[in-house]
């Protein structure tokens, strides 16, 4: 014990500090400004911890929501729009689509990421992190949140995305074919601005964040795991504030030339605002859509000790593997089962309290069918009870964006008692026989919320948030 008080005198003030806040918040305690820094306090948080007495989960709290998506450049002009039933797919105009069997998208219209970041900075980011910073704003904005006066060592950041700024690296290779270079060119850094995890180092240099960092690349599950990932910050105290969300931004020819190949995107280019078509019996692929969600998460002792506007409380999440085909989902839909027994587990609640789904739903023959199989393995005959929608009807599939983007949905819903349709639900699928909220939104009750979002090489996550009660 002698040696241990010796050591621990060694270490300086700020050291002590933060070893106790480590150790309090280990113990389910919230950590506190200790005037007392000295060995003894911090062999007492050490025996605490060990010891496991009184350990309480920090309970996590939704305290802003911001996004980027095909039918909004902020969470309140996007969920606004999802709740009118408004499409946001087009034809593509970022890049020349004639030559593709899918000509269409959800991209993000009239975008400047000038408003929010000085433009010699907004130049040399790939879009994906333009899209983080400016949703990463958005949240803040509606959080109520004074960055600059919190202990920026308790602020982390923790992104979602499936491939972050290969646009950067598809267009390097485009323009040095195009200028028929026999060499790839590269502008300083765009190497560097194209790795996945540059939009959680944007968010947190932007807002000055030096705590957890971050980035999950999970394909399509990126943005759930995320938000997952950031709640776990939060709970075991290594955190009082978290960004978190996932972006995509990635409208650009290889992406599309890479899933006609798999012929797994829709050739619905006629009417593109009915080109995404979950469950329905014609559907024939999913839409290539970019954009970014980002959550401000709080414990419930910070977002109560400023006196913020809670919309949810983060009840569980899961995640889980198909263990199956690098693409395909398992027809025995074990996988995505699995993700949502793991979320009502870390919950702590039972199926019958689920009052919402919002579901995956690509709008992929097989996808559709594989999910609405998992929900009534899982719910049993509740199922047919449920109600259930999906936001890709209206926005394309966001990749790593579309968790937190269909997760701030279930918190909008949870918030206000209103559930998002499914648009162009226009021919039944007998396969596909669950409550999925045609065409118009609808108002009930909805005092838990499950999303589900599951990703390429059978990577499953799923998601509960519920309304905050003290």
């Amino acid at each position: 014990m002698s040696e241990l008080r010796e050591l621990l005198q060694r270490l300086s003030p700020n050291m002590r500090h933060a070893l106790i806040g480590e150790l309090q918040g280990l113990n389910g305690q919230t950590p506190t400004d200790l005037a007392a820094t000295n060995e003894t306090a911090l062999l007492t948080a050490l025996r605490s911890a060990v010891s496991g007495s009184g350990h309480q989960r920090r309970r996590v709290v939704v305290t802003g929501l911001g996004a980027v998506t095909p039918v909004g450049n902020t969470s309140a002009e996007t969920w606004e729009a999802l709740l009118a039933g408004k499409s946001g797919v087009t034809r593509v105009t970022q890049f020349d689509v004639t030559p593709y069997s899918s000509q269409v998208g959800g991209e993000v219209k009239n975008f400047d990421p000038t408003l929010r970041i000085p433009r010699k900075e907004a130049r040399r980011m790939a879009r994906c992190s333009q899209l983080s910073v400016v949703a990463a704003y958005d949240a803040v904005e509606d959080s109520g949140l004074d960055v600059e006066g919190l202990d920026k060592s308790r602020v982390g950041v923790i992104m979602g995305t499936g491939l972050g700024g290969m646009d950067q690296y598809n267009n390097m290779i485009t323009e040095s074919v195009r200028s028929g270079e026999n060499r790839v060119k590269s502008r300083p850094l765009e190497a560097i601005n194209g790795l996945p995890n540059m939009p959680a180092f944007h968010i947190s240099q932007t807002f000055g964040a030096q705590g957890p960092l971050n980035t999950i690349v999970t394909a399509c599950a990126a943005g759930t795991q995320a938000i997952g990932t950031a709640t776990e910050e939060i709970r075991r105290g290594s955190a009082d504030v978290m960004f978190a969300g996932g972006v995509e931004g990635l409208i650009v020819d290889l992406f599309y030339a890479s899933f006609e190949a798999m012929r797994a995107v829709t050739k619905n280019n006629d009417e593109p605002s009915k080109a995404s078509r979950p469950f329905d019996a014609k559907r024939d692929g999913f839409v290539i859509g970019e954009g970014a969600g980002v959550f401000v998460l709080e414990s419930l002792e910070h977002a109560l000790g400023r006196g913020a506007r809670i919309y949810a409380e983060v009840l569980g999440w899961g995640q889980s593997a198909d263990a199956y085909h690098i693409a395909a989902p398992d027809p025995k839909a074990i996988g995505a089962a699995l993700a949502m027994h793991a979320a009502l587990a870390d919950a702590e609640i039972s199926p019958d309290a689920i009052e919402y789904i919002n579901a995956h739903a690509a709008g992929t023959p097989l996808g559709d069918a594989h999910e609405t199989k998992a929900i009534k393995d899982v719910f049993g005959p509740r199922a047919y009870q449920i109600p259930i929608s999906s936001t890709k009807s209206m926005i394309g599939h966001l990749f790593g964006g579309a968790g937190a983007v269909e997760a701030m949905a279930c918190v909008r819903t949870v918030y206000t008692d209103n559930i998002h349709p499914t648009i162009n639900l226009d021919f039944p699928d007998p396969e596909c026989d669950l409550d999925y909220v045609p065409h118009v939104a609808r108002k009930a009750e909805v005092n838990a919320a499950l999303s589900n979002s599951f990703g390429l090489g059978g990577q499953n996550a799923t998601l509960i948030v519920g309304k905050f009660r003290e």
